[in-house]
């Protein structure tokens, strides 16, 4: 790729503004805000920045802080541009907003993350709620606050599942809670912090079922492939994530969920020219391909922002090296567990309970802040270390 000159501007164009999308567009904005030569514009359905670690809290109708994303891009010299993204043409290098706007690109870096994989199971899609976004989960808060009683069935028992069985049940302890999944949840976990949060759950009165499958969510409750079923008053889809199809259509490299294949700079296999980050990724590390977590999402984003200034300075991007710290699971607003973990997520023996974790927990979901805060202070050169990760020490290009 030939260097840019202040004759010839480029154009960088980030689709998402999820922690990964955003990290990218504020640390590529901040590096180069006194350069004339290169434009950042952040792509992004809502104006507000959504808090997936908060999500559960918000299904339940707690207030939490509303972000501006035009004010977190202030003083980085990043445009905002508010839309959905309809379609991406990788030979014209555009990308059509709201089926009515075209932008341009010369490198373009794609964050779309991922939602609830509602098309797993019939019904699902149909008659259960989700934590895809702020406005799914008020819709479920909304619903909970008008039962008087019954049944609230929680279709997987991974860590978003387990987090919302817990906080519903707290705030609506009038409310039966049934936690479903294929295995028991924390199944990962040390013994130890298994122990705790089942001891949570059962504390608060969630109802788990492990060992089960979901075949069809019915306007009323739930079938299960042993034949049976259970009524529901309200059905939360948790199990399972899929990604926007448009990396695909666009004719990108993708794995069998549709992610975009990346190699070790973050670029696509096929398209180098298009970078992917955060859920939206298939990024592959010695220990296999990554999880979409913040934890992850917000060092590959600082990641692809290097890569690219690297790329044009003539020089060749670093490989991406990320090793996962840590798992902490909300059980309500006065418990926790963090799960402290090896590079490739397996458990270690550390573990933090209760009001030690519920603070800790607090302190990483609200690290981001800060963190970007100090992004947009950057020079133009330095090193720079995201929350929640091992991250490999990377230098830009002046």
């Amino acid at each position: 790729m030939m260097k840019a000159t202040t004759e010839q501007r480029h154009e960088v164009l980030v689709l998402g503004a999820g922690y990964a999308g955003l990290a990218t567009a504020v640390q590529l904005a901040a590096r180069t805000r006194k350069r004339g030569n290169l434009r950042v514009t952040l792509v992004n359905p809502y104006d507000t920045f959504t808090e997936r670690l908060r999500l559960h809290m918000t299904a339940t109708g707690r207030r939490t802080a509303v972000m501006s994303i035009p004010d977190l891009l202030d003083g980085t010299g990043a445009a905002f541009v508010r839309g959905w993204v309809t379609a991406v043409d990788t030979a014209a290098r555009t990308v059509r907003i709201d089926d009515d706007q075209v932008l341009r690109y010369d490198t373009l870096v794609y964050g779309l993350g991922s939602i609830a994989d509602t098309n797993a199971v019939p019904g699902a899609d149909d008659h259960a709620y989700t934590l895809n976004g702020p406005e799914d989960a008020a819709l479920l808060a909304d619903r909970l606050t008008r039962l008087d009683g019954g049944t609230v069935v929680v279709g997987g028992n991974g860590l978003t599942g387990i987090e919302a069985a817990a906080e519903i049940a707290e705030r609506h302890p009038e409310l039966r809670v049934v936690l479903l999944g294929r295995q028991e949840p924390g199944a990962s976990m040390h013994p130890k912090a298994k122990a705790h949060l089942d001891a949570a759950l059962a504390r608060l009165g969630v109802q788990v079922r492990s060992g089960v499958e979901v075949t069809k969510v019915l306007p009323d409750g739930v079938e299960l492939a042993d034949g049976s079923g259970i009524r529901a008053d309200a059905v939360l889809w948790t199990s399972g994530t899929r990604v926007p199809p448009l990396a695909a259509a666009a004719g990108l490299t993708v794995d069998e969920r549709g992610r975009v294949v990346t190699d070790s700079a973050l670029r696509s296999v096929s398209h180098p020219e298009v970078y992917a980050v955060g859920d939206a990724a298939a990024i592959r590390q010695g220990y296999g391909v990554m999880h979409g977590t913040c934890q992850g999402g917000m060092p590959t984003g600082v990641h692809a922002a290097l890569s690219i200034l690297r790329v044009l300075a003539g020089k060749e991007p670093v490989p991406f090296r990320f090793g996962y710290y840590h798992t902490p699971v909300s059980l309500g607003r006065k418990d926790a567990v963090v799960q402290f973990t090896h590079p490739d997520d397996s458990p270690r023996r550390i573990v933090l309970t209760g009001r030690r974790a519920v603070k800790y927990k607090e302190t990483v979901s609200a690290a981001p802040w800060p963190t970007f805060a100090r992004m947009k202070k950057m020079p133009a050169s330095g090193a720079f270390w995201p929350h929640g990760g091992r991250y490999t020490r990377i230098r830009s290009a002046k």
